[in-house]
């Protein structure tokens, strides 16, 4: 009998990841090699934004108007309408509309991120708490291995 998967489909090199709310570890290991597999361009926009062309006026950093972008700016630029678009095909409804509201790939990347991983303060929280458990864990006189088990 073949193992079912928690994705709905199997892996595909046209088609991101499906994510259903369950693991979210492998999908994002997934998503990853598949955004990279496109261009590494577009993960950059997962991990640091959007590009926004601007030009510098009096010492300060002014965005430039669109209608002024090179084509390399546009194409820059394109990467993060490409990641919202991968993004929000690979998620399904309960999930997209926990992103929906995003502006930016990386927005949405870190609101999953956070939802299903927690804060780094969580994470560490967590990992104390487990260690804290182990730390505690003692058998009692005359308990045996089994009993401790249960």
């Amino acid at each position: 009998m073949a193992e079912k998967l928690h994705f709905g489909e199997g892996a595909s090199i046209n088609r991101p990841p499906l994510f259903c709310g369950l693991n979210y570890q492998l999908w994002k290991v997934r998503m990853k090699i598949f955004v990279e597999s496109l261009d590494k361009g577009i993960w950059d926009a997962f991990e640091n934004g959007p590009i926004i062309p601007k030009f510098e006026k009096d010492g300060s950093s002014i965005e430039k108007p669109w209608s002024q972008w090179t084509d390399a700016e546009n194409k820059k630029a394109k990467f993060d309408c490409i990641a919202k678009n991968i993004i929000t095909s690979a998620l399904n409804s309960n999930e997209f509309f926990r992103i929906s509201h995003c502006a930016s790939a990386k927005e949405m990347w870190d609101t999953l991120k956070v939802t299903h991983e927690g804060t780094n303060y969580v994470k560490r929280a967590r990992k104390h708490i487990v260690i804290q458990e182990y730390e505690m864990f003692i058998m009692l006189k005359g308990e045996s291995i089994v009993e401790v088990e249960k």
